[in-house]
């Protein structure tokens, strides 16, 4: 696709999605999603799956989600460099640019006032970037990594805390200010569970209440179920296309080599870590007598033995690790070890059209709430909806394609549907390509 259309595509979108919600825009979640290779046309690095415990080759995508878990736009990454640096140099300049109602001038006039506030996991837990991303103006909340010892209960006070999907919850909060590696000043907040488990979340966003910070780090559960959902309904991790483009010379990667002796020194570690366990719970029994004690120091001597070459086998290894690079560019690599990337532009067209997609469910999920008393049947329904059948009229005279539905299951069903049909009626979206005005009805109703 020339000129890279698609990701143009996607960005004016993304820009429209941004525009119509400054205030979701103003509050985003960043987090790795890793879409596994199958295939045999190229060996992908490997990635950690953490939804399959296993390393797999594949890629990874960063999904950048509002609050309510609706996607923004998603960065590709055949070689991943880590969360860190994918937010320094390809989302943080991006959101600079495009993240609407900034409020620039006050930035001057109150030096607490931040741009807008990026959510991730501990992944991204680094006092460097919070210093960096403090220095633009930009507010982080995360995990703290290393929290110490619990806070007295004594501490922690009731909070009612309001979620983007209107739920509230009564938490016991409390807070303190950490300096962080003695380089940042950031606000700490816990959260006392009713097992006494305290959860430690660190932010620099020093103007918002306890309650909304709160709220937007423990709604981070929402962009884990868009990636379920996306999974399970939308197909996220199929491949559009198998065609496949070059790798920069210039991207860094692990040096197979690298690898190799590392992978060894690993495997040796846990022989060595299970034979000093083995050594430790070696004990001699019942009643002795000389051979009894005779074989036990033998059997002693000999694991002892064991494990003294183990150890000078994985020094030796760690001084042959010390001496090689363990990150080489793609340049560098051996003939055997080169890799081609899978081509992105398909992909981006087709997940751009899963984002679309996802946002219109979402919007017409918030229509069939008002008539259901289950809020959680909303997207089921919808389901629903997409596998019945439907006849297509067209009126040419009267300028209308007609959409009519088939019944559902039953009548509250039904009922939610013709809701929906009205709603969108309202909207009198005309068909692509066409002066047609679409008009949804179930079969029993009547077109004016």
């Amino acid at each position: 696709m020339a000129g890279n259309e698609p990701g143009k595509w996607s960005a004016r979108l993304c820009a429209d999605w941004m525009e119509s919600d400054p205030e979701s825009a103003g509050t985003l979640y960043i987090d790795g999603h890793v879409r596994v290779y199958h295939g045999y046309k190229t060996t992908l690095p490997r990635h950690y799956v953490a939804r399959q415990r296993l390393c797999l080759r594949a890629e990874t995508d960063y999904w950048v989600n509002a609050m309510d878990s609706q996607p923004f736009f998603v960065i590709t990454k055949t070689v991943d460099p880590g969360l860190l640096q994918v937010l320094r140099n390809d989302i943080v300049p991006r959101l600079m640019e495009e993240v609407p109602g900034q409020p620039l001038e006050q930035l001057s006039e109150n030096p607490l006032l931040h741009r807008f506030t990026l959510i991730f996991d501990r992944e991204g837990y680094s006092p460097d970037f919070f210093i960096e991303m403090k220095k633009d103006r930009i507010a982080c909340l995360t995990y703290h990594k290393y929290q110490g010892e619990d806070w007295p209960h004594d501490e922690f006070k009731t909070v009612k805390v309001l979620f983007s999907n209107g739920n509230a919850v009564e938490m016991k909060l409390a807070e303190r200010g950490t300096h962080l590696s003695g380089k940042i000043w950031v606000r700490e907040i816990r959260k006392l569970t009713e097992t006494g488990h305290q959860t430690s979340i660190l932010s620099t966003d020093y103007t918002s209440d306890i309650a909304p910070v709160a709220a937007a780090m423990f709604s981070r559960w929402s962009q884990e179920n868009f990636f379920k959902y996306m999974r399970e309904h939308y197909n996220l991790d199929r491949l559009a296309e198998y065609s496949l483009g070059p790798v920069s010379d210039t991207v860094r990667v692990v040096n197979p080599e690298y690898r190799r002796i590392d992978g060894q020194v690993r495997s040796k570690a846990s022989v060595l870590s299970r034979k000093l366990a083995l050594f430790g719970a070696l004990s001699l029994e019942g009643d002795i007598d000389s051979k009894k004690v005779g074989d036990y120091q033998k059997k002693k001597s000999d694991m002892q033995e064991e494990i003294g070459n183990l150890q000078a086998e994985i020094a030796d290894m760690k001084e042959k690790r010390k001496n090689i690079t363990r990150h080489v560019s793609v340049s560098e690599l051996p003939e055997k070890d080169r890799f081609s990337a899978l081509s992105t532009e398909g992909r981006r067209l087709i997940d751009t059209v899963k984002m679309a997609a996802y946002r219109a469910e979402t919007a017409m999920a918030h229509i069939l709430r008002e008539k259901m008393s289950r809020n959680d049947d909303a997207r089921s329904l919808l389901r629903a909806i997409y596998k019945t059948e439907a006849d297509l009229l067209p009126d040419h005279e009267k300028g209308v394609l007609k959409v009519r539905l088939h019944h559902l299951a039953n009548q509250s069903s039904d009922d939610a549907l013709r809701y929906l049909c009205d709603e969108l009626n309202t909207a009198e979206t005309v068909f692509p390509g066409t002066d047609m005005r679409i008009f949804y009805e179930l079969v029993s109703s009547h077109y004016p």
